[in-house]
């Protein structure tokens, strides 16, 4: 991390739609929000005093890994980032087919330049979502072999210790959107906070906690609303061999001043 304070502090982050803010409220020109864009602004407001805090978002909704080591990659260490985050894997387990050892290798291979760089990285574990969403019954023996792999980084690649989902915000329904499949804005706002306590910022609320009250009830018609809206559409688009990600480009790919408060 560069101690000349003429020099920005530079902030990266790639991965999928979870990088991209899917989810999250929109900012004036229809781009997703997002935690990448509110950890940029803790990064500012707590560094913007001494450095200023230039940001990217490579991220792509739909991406696998392969995808994101292909097309953001390069790019990313081109920009020589003192923080990246990454979100990469979740589009790989969704598949019918899963070659673990390959996804290892391709997670190993985004991280270590940037670790044996001197950045500092963030991933993102896969909470339980099986209170969230059918779906999380379905693929959570591959979610736990995803965060093993996601371990295994932090072990031996000096990647940030990963923040911990069990019985938190990101295991309610609250903290995600209504697809079931992204976080809503209060999740994006808590991760954001979890990211920013990891590379040691100061975040003084329990951003772990899930919120007060209890969680909306779910019946057939909200059950039935939900495969209607986001399932057979999700399902349609894999038939068809289509990603949401086609056609879509980065919303923010150059290194960028972060204006505390906004973008």
């Amino acid at each position: 991390m560069s101690s000349d304070p003429s020099s920005p502090l530079r902030y990266v982050a790639i991965g999928d739609s979870l990088s991209e803010g899917v989810g999250d409220e929109r900012w004036p020109d229809g781009s997703p929000r997002g935690w990448t864009d509110r950890l940029a602004a803790l990064l500012a407001g707590h560094y913007g005093q001494s450095q200023p805090i230039h940001y990217a978002n490579l991220a792509v909704r739909g991406y696998k890994a392969a995808q994101i080591a292909d097309t953001q990659h390069q790019a990313a260490i081109a920009m020589q980032p003192d923080f990246v985050t990454l979100t990469a894997g979740m589009n790989d387990i969704l598949r019918p087919r899963v070659d673990f050892d390959a996804l290892r290798a391709i997670l190993v291979g985004l991280v270590e330049p940037f670790t044996s760089a001197g950045a500092q990285v963030v991933v993102v574990p896969i909470p339980n979502i099986a209170g969230v969403s059918p779906a999380g019954r379905l693929i959570n023996n591959r979610r736990l072999r995803l965060n093993a792999i996601y371990q295994h980084l932090v072990d031996d690649y000096g990647v940030m210790p990963l923040t911990k989902t069990t019985n938190s915000v990101f295991e309610d329904p609250r903290a995600w959107d209504e697809d079931r499949l992204h976080l809503a804005t209060l999740g994006h706002e808590r991760l954001a906070c979890a990211a920013a306590a990891s590379l040691g910022l100061p975040i003084e609320v329990d951003f772990l906690g899930a919120p007060q009250g209890e969680a909306p009830l779910r019946t057939v018609r909200t059950e039935a609303t939900w495969c209607w809206r986001h399932v057979t559409p999700w399902i349609y688009r894999r038939l068809r061999g289509k990603s949401s990600g086609d056609g879509r480009v980065a919303k923010r790919p150059l290194l960028e001043p972060v204006v505390t408060g906004g973008r």
